[in-house]
């Protein structure tokens, strides 16, 4: 169950940092909500799984979560620009995260 509320806290950091970008430095009243709402939600699934998972391995999953979905996010809305490279560090990066869980 950790590793689950772990995913889903590691989704609302994508959500979080994508509604910050959008709430163009809290100036629009939406995504600045939205922002606050994917925050809280994000660091309490964080500690609740912390509970039961290692510091630095549910940490750097959850970081690696919301940094993936984020880039992802980017590619598809057109602010990030999809290149080789990056697709293949990004795949490195969710290998790690699922290495992370393999040897947990």
């Amino acid at each position: 169950m950790a590793w689950a509320v772990l995913i889903a806290a590691g989704t609302m950091e994508a959500v979080w940092a994508a509604a910050l970008a959008a709430s163009q430095g809290f100036k629009k009243p939406k995504p600045t909500v939205l922002f606050f709402i994917a925050l809280v939600l994000s660091m309490a699934g964080l500690a609740w799984a912390m509970l039961s998972l290692p510091a630095g391995t549910a940490y750097a999953v959850w970081v690696g979560v919301g940094a993936s979905l984020t880039l992802v996010w980017g590619f598809a809305t057109g602010q990030e620009r999809f290149t080789l490279a990056r697709s293949l560090l990004l795949l490195l990066l969710i290998g790690s995260v699922v290495g992370l869980k393999t040897v947990s």
